[in-house]
């Protein structure tokens, strides 16, 4: 959050991080009678904000773009060859078969399981504090349980079975928490943080970076429409529960009436720092820099991810985008996407048509690199072409000049807000819930209006000389020939390229149940323009979801239980 806090109170009580960390006592702990006015119980719910952006380029918790955008179609890991983090490999090639290989996996664990113990200690003082004494003791445990519940659905995305506690636990309870849960009732215990917060927290906050009753509502419609695609044991969709559909329903109308929020006239004002906390924005993670601090508070998480031979910038080529996404952008001549041709063969940008969100998603020799059309993007930006090819991505990245940017040593931070949820997502989840309740004519407009925004957003796209480097064609779906069958592959479409490398897609094919399907008929094309890629294979029953960090399943004596499928 953009307002200054007690330090003091940032580092505390992490009883619960994770726990092979309980019998570990941190420096600057402070005891419970230090906890006793609303000012400390204030320090400690800021500090829960903080906990949520507290991850790191090996241990990611908000930036998923190793995690959903290089595990899918979307991109490889790029660096400096295969071994450059060799980690980040193994999970492209659905490798990581031995659960105690590697650092991401055990250190994202231990950080999402930091930012829920933060919230829970920070709800034990709220609630030790009389109404009287603390005014804002309502709204503060539902902005508590709406964070807790945020680091919960991470989680549960990235391992589905999980422990799950809450701030009455005792380190006893803790102990004996099992991840056994079924997959219903997990989700259902997260549900109940986010419900809590709609019952308590008001539609406006006067501190724009708290979450709201609205961002509340749009979180609990996410987690719904996850939890309406059934899945086994061996998580294969089995059912499609329309009930929770309908609540997905309700849940993003009730944010679409609210009147707060609105697509934004360019898309490129997602991603830039000079108009963050737009209408688009339902919530957002807050960094911040020249306050007071060394360098700031900053997102390190996609830090490796900027053009390794820029001048401007030096390090480190990671994250580039696939051929297959350049692919996935081409526009037949009515400006819709070529479903079924699109990967034939490679697009040649000089002469296809394209999606316009292309040039603000895909670094291409030649094009406008984020927005500044003095330092186009060049193949000699490029770190490793021979194994990667020569694209790169740029959603979250900024430019040097940015007053966001900082550099510290060869790796990049910046204080530019990381959104968790837009209203573009509500519109298109309110789109695929129409479309799964057999009402896809209510999907077409509001995938259209999705559609419409895109193609509007050329306003920083023009090269020095006034061109644009690209064809741009992106027309609205017609009604004609508008079945479902037609508008779910749309809105699979348009999820794609509206989120593309923002970490959403390898999600969105797990919920749908086409994780296998897609990702193995990916894979056998790739692997011939990308060698590297040709021992990659996608095993369903196992790769929909990380391994249980094998150091969690030591420390509890075999409580936790290894995820289908690894060693």
């Amino acid at each position: 959050m953009k307002h200054k806090f007690l330090i003091g109170l940032a580092a505390i009580l992490l009883f619960g991080a994770c726990k092979k960390q309980l019998d570990y006592t941190p420096t600057g702990v402070l005891s419970s009678t230090d906890l006793t006015t609303a000012e400390a119980a204030e320090g400690l719910v800021t500090a829960a904000y903080a906990a949520i952006g507290n991850g790191d380029m090996i241990g990611p918790i908000y930036s998923n773009w190793v995690y959903g955008s290089v595990r899918s179609d979307d991109a490889y890991k790029g660096g400096g060859g295969t071994g450059d983090v060799g980690e980040i490999d193994a999970l492209e090639h659905y490798n990581l078969v031995t659960p105690s290989m590697g650092a991401f996996v055990s250190r994202t664990w231990q950080n999402l399981f930091k930012s829920i113990s933060r919230a829970n200690a920070a709800m034990r003082a709220v609630n030790a504090l009389p109404d009287a004494s603390f005014p804002q003791k309502k709204t503060r445990l539902a902005e508590l349980k709406f964070l807790r519940g945020h680091s919960y659905f991470t989680m549960k995305l990235l391992y589905k079975n999980i422990p799950i506690f809450d701030e009455t636990a005792t380190e006893a309870d803790i102990l004996k928490t099992k991840n056994d849960l079924s997959n219903e009732d997990s989700w259902n215990k997260i549900a109940a943080d986010f419900q809590y917060a709609i019952d308590n927290l008001p539609p406006t906050q006067t501190q724009i970076a708290r979450a709201n009753k609205h961002a509340a509502q749009a979180y609990l419609a996410k987690l719904r429409l996850f939890q309406a695609y059934v899945q086994n044991a061996t998580h294969q969709v089995t059912s499609i529960n329309t009930t929770r559909l309908q609540e997905v329903v309700s849940l993003t109308e009730a944010v679409i009436t609210s009147g707060k929020y609105s697509l934004s006239a360019d898309i490129a004002d997602n991603f830039l720092p000079e108009t963050e906390n737009g209408p688009e924005s339902v919530f957002a993670i807050q960094f911040t820099i020249n306050d007071g601090t060394t360098s700031g508070r900053l997102n390190y998480e996609d830090g490796l991810n900027y053009p390794h031979g820029a001048p401007q910038y030096g390090c480190c080529g990671f994250h580039a985008g696939s051929q297959n996404l350049v692919n996935a952008h081409t526009t037949d001549v009515n400006g819709l996407p070529n479903f079924s041709t699109f990967n034939n063969s490679n697009a040649d940008l000089s002469t296809a048509s394209v999606d316009v969100r292309l040039d603000h998603t895909v670094g291409i020799d030649g094009h406008v690199y984020k927005y500044d059309n003095t330092k186009p993007f060049s193949n000699s930006w490029v770190r490793d072409p021979g194994v990667y090819g020569n694209f790169h991505t740029m959603r979250n990245q900024q430019l040097a000049s940015s007053s966001s940017y900082f550099k510290n040593g060869p790796f990049m931070g910046v204080a530019k807000n990381y959104d968790i949820i837009r209203y573009d997502d509500v519109l298109l989840m309110q789109a695929e819930a129409y479309i799964e309740l057999g009402q896809p004519d209510k999907a077409l407009p509001i995938i259209n209006s999705i559609r419409n925004r895109a193609a509007a957003s050329t306003g920083r796209l023009k090269k020095a000389n006034g061109m644009f480097a690209s064809i741009y064609n992106v027309k609205p779906y017609p009604a004609i020939g508008w079945t479902q069958a037609y508008a779910r592959q749309a809105l699979q479409w348009e999820r794609r390229l509206e989120f593309a490398t923002e970490g959403h897609r390898f999600f969105d094919l797990v919920r749908w149940g086409i994780a296998a399907q897609v990702l193995n008929q990916y894979i056998a094309v790739e692997k011939t323009r990308r060698p590297f890629l040709a021992t990659a294979l996608f095993t369903a029953g196992r790769d929909e979801y990380l391994p249980i960090p094998q150091s969690e399943i030591t420390f509890t004596n075999g409580l936790y239980k290894q995820n289908p499928g690894y060693n």
